[in-house]
């Protein structure tokens, strides 16, 4: 009787263990993976890699990684317009004595980092240096928490890198224009998926952020960027996870997402790369542009 106890335990941890071998087997790895990088991939590249900390300059200077270099201000303001009606991007020039006198030039990959209330900041950078040309641009999944996580150390000297040449050649498949959005809300242009990232509540217009409330007509799917990754840790939901989300959209179909003031959408752009959709776009304008026009149709 006590041998076919043991048998039966043996047996069930074997099950229990080819389940979670199985489980591990058939999880879904990320289209591309390369553009979420880990505290141990930083590491082993100190000093070949630009780390880019996209917090508020006091989180920087209270501590930050090593190396890690700042611009001032959060990526989301330093990096683009941000005017009191409407965020667009910088003009060329700008954007090359911003980042040349940072020390970044294109030819170098970029790791853009924030902490999990400012995730959306470091979702800014990633799109800003992929429309502005940046080879090789990567996110750091989990951000600064995911760094102590680990146990490695902050610093808080200011790091400053000798200036470099940034070239700012804009990438304009990638930018929504309001007249791009406005022949698809009309019906013009069809084959176009288009995803709001804003909360349910702005998008079905119960939550007005501004002269309007409501959404874009045509627009296919709401999912709130906040779905997007894991509100404890703040690293990006698995491939599995994110697929569900999306599962209604065809990843071949041209993408648009929307928000606020296309910040909130420059994370789910850098999120639909990762998954592998094929032409992800971010409509910079979004609702602090298409909210206060009037001229513009909206639904509810």
């Amino acid at each position: 009787m006590l041998k076919n106890v043991k048998r039966l335990r043996l047996l069930s941890l074997i099950i229990t263990i080819l389940l979670l071998v199985t489980a591990q087997a058939y999880s879904a790895e990320y289209a591309n993976p390369k553009l979420l990088v880990s505290p141990a991939d930083i590491e082993k590249n100190m000093g070949k890699w630009i780390v880019l900390d996209c917090r508020p300059k006091a989180g920087y200077d209270a501590g930050h990684i090593p190396g890690a270099i700042h611009l001032g201000d959060t990526c989301a303001k330093a990096m683009r317009d941000v005017l009191p009606d409407v965020t667009k991007q910088k003009k060329a020039e700008d954007v090359e004595k911003v980042l040349g006198d940072a020390g970044i030039s294109n030819d170098k990959t970029v790791v853009v980092y924030a902490d999990l209330k400012d995730i959306t900041s470091a979702g800014v950078a990633f799109f800003v240096f992929e429309y502005w040309g940046n080879k090789d641009t990567r996110f750091l999944n989990g951000g600064i928490e995911a760094w102590t996580a680990d146990g490695k150390k902050l610093e808080t000297a200011p790091a400053k890198l000798p200036a470099a040449k940034f070239k700012a050649t804009a990438n304009p498949k990638i930018l929504a224009t309001t007249d791009d959005m406005l022949k698809i809300a009309k019906g013009e242009v069809k084959g176009v998926q288009v995803v709001c990232d804003r909360t349910s509540g702005e998008y079905a217009g119960t939550d007005v952020r501004a002269k309007r409330g409501g959404r874009i007509p045509n627009t296919t799917l709401n999912v709130p960027h906040t779905e997007l990754f894991d509100k404890a840790t703040g690293k990006i939901k698995s491939m599995d996870d994110l697929e569900k989300l999306y599962a209604k959209l065809d990843k071949s179909k041209k993408t648009i997402g929307y928000c606020q003031t296309g910040t909130r959408s420059s994370l789910s752009y850098l999120v639909k790369r990762v998954i592998g959709f094929k032409d992800p776009v971010n409509y910079q304008d979004s609702w602090i542009v298409w909210g206060n026009r009037e001229d513009l149709p909206l639904e509810k």
